[in-house]
C-alpha cells in the first residue's frame, strides 16, 4: 500500500512539473494527494476568511433612514460605499432609481447575500450600472482598489472582526475607519448606526477617529450618526 502511495506521488509530481494539468486528471489521483506533489497543501492549510454565514432579509432601521437622509439632503448623483448590503439590498436598489441614480459600491461577507445580488441584477440589469457588489471581507480592504466617495456608512462597525481576523492579517475598526476616511472627497460624509449593536465599542473606534482624522460632527438623523469629511 505505502509503495503504491508512493509510486503515485512521484508519478504526479512528475506530471505537474512538466504541465500535464489533465494528465494528472487522468490518473484519477484525490486534489488532495494533488496539493501534496506540488509543494501546496501546507498552504491549503492556513486561516479560513471569517464570512457571515447567514442571509439578512430584514431591511434595518440604518437603510431606511439613509434613503430617507439622502432625500432630506437632496444627495443624487452620489458615489456611496456601503458596509453590509443585507440580502434585500435595499440600499442599491433604491440608489439606482431614476430620482437618485447615486452609485453604490456594496460589500458583504455573506455568500447567500451575494447570490442575491447576482439574481437581482440578472433579472434587472437597469439595478446593475448603479449598484455593485463585492463579495469580501472589510477588513482586508485594499487602498488601491478604491475611488474617491462622497458617502461612506460604516453602519456595522465593530459587529464582525474576531481573532479569526487577526489570523489572517486583517485591518482593525479604527484602521479601516481612516481608510475609507481618507477615500471619501473633502466635505463628504461619514456615517454611522446608532442601533447597531456593537455601537458602544464602535462609540470607542469614533472617539479616536475624530483625533485622527479632520471630521466634524454633523448630528444625528434618526439612527444614523453623519460626519463630515473637513474640506
Amino acid at each position: 500500500m505505502f509503495k503504491d502511495s508512493l509510486t503515485r506521488r512521484r508519478l504526479l509530481s512528475h506530471t505537474l512539473a512538466s504541465g500535464g494539468v489533465a494528465g494528472a486528471s487522468y490518473l484519477g489521483l484525490t486534489r488532495e494527494l494533488s496539493a501534496q506533489a506540488s509543494g501546496t497543501a501546507a498552504q491549503a492549510e492556513g486561516p479560513k476568511l471569517k464570512i457571515y454565514d447567514d442571509n439578512w432579509m430584514r431591511r434595518e432601521n440604518c437603510d431606511i433612514h439613509l434613503i430617507e437622509w439622502l432625500d432630506q439632503q437632496r444627495i443624487t448623483d452620489a458615489a456611496i460605499y456601503h458596509f453590509g448590503t443585507g440580502g434585500h439590498h435595499h440600499v442599491g436598489i433604491e440608489c439606482a432609481k431614476p430620482e437618485r441614480r447615486s452609485s453604490v459600491f456594496g460589500i458583504t461577507a455573506s455568500p447567500q447575500e451575494y447570490e442575491n445580488y447576482v439574481k437581482l441584477v440578472t433579472g434587472r440589469p437597469e439595478v446593475l450600472r448603479y449598484y455593485n457588489v463585492v463579495f469580501g471581507d472589510i477588513y482586508l480592504l485594499n487602498e488601491k482598489l478604491l475611488p474617491t466617495f462622497d458617502v461612506v456608512t460604516l453602519f456595522h462597525l465593530c459587529e464582525f472582526r474576531g481573532p479569526q481576523t487577526d489570523a489572517y492579517g486583517g485591518l482593525t475598526d479604527l484602521a479601516v475607519t481612516n481608510l475609507l476616511t481618507d477615500k471619501t472627497r473633502p466635505g463628504g460624509h461619514i456615517l454611522f448606526y446608532t442601533g447597531s449593536f456593537a455601537f458602544e465599542p464602535a462609540k470607542v473606534v469614533i472617539a479616536q477617529w475624530e483625533k485622527q482624522r479632520r471630521v466634524e460632527r454633523v448630528g444625528e438623523y434618526k439612527s444614523v450618526l453623519v460626519y463630515r469629511k473637513a474640506a
